[in-house]
């Protein structure tokens, strides 16, 4: 666990700290993860280095690299609360998950934003050099499909979607 302080604020890695009624209360608004349970946040946190910012005792930001902590970090989830915003607390925690000593030397870094490419430049992230070597499946509306009522996996949902429902 690593921890930063800077006037009123602490970044901290200490899960016990980590609030998954903000968290979740955040993401399932966000674009990027509407409608996502709070069971796959639990779970994405689990399996991820995470950081949470902290007015005081209240969480106000968070981010979380998906890493093999050797080669690869997927900067993810990163959100600072409204009220909270224009104070450069999301500048500073970009400074803290980079110097994070297990997140050192790697080989290639990830993320994705509709709007933050001002702040992420800041760190050396730019568009793809190779965008035709990179793939992806998008599963748009998962988080939607997964809690449905239907009961559908989300293989049998793409299935679905791929063939018009037949």
């Amino acid at each position: 666990m690593m921890e930063a302080k800077r006037d009123d604020y602490t970044i901290s890695t200490d899960p016990a700290r980590f609030d998954l009624n903000v968290i979740h209360g955040y993401l399932t608004r966000s674009y990027w993860a509407e409608g996502i349970s709070r069971e796959l946040v639990a779970h994405s946190i689990a399996n991820s280095l995470c950081f949470g910012i902290y007015h005081g005792e209240r969480q106000v930001g968070f981010a979380r690299v998906i890493t093999d902590k050797a080669t690869f970090g997927y900067v993810a989830d990163v959100f600072v609360l409204e009220e909270y915003r224009g104070r450069g607390l999301s500048k500073w925690l970009m400074e803290v998950m980079m110097a994070h000593p297990e997140l050192q030397g790697f080989r290639r870094w990830l993320l994705a934003t509709r709007s933050a490419h001002g702040l992420y430049k800041q760190f050396g992230f730019d568009l793809l050099a190779h965008p035709e070597n990179m793939m992806e499946i998008v599963r748009a509306g998962v988080y939607a499909r997964t809690k449905a009522a239907d009961g559908w996996t989300v293989k049998q949902a793409d299935e679905k979607r791929r063939t018009g429902g037949r």
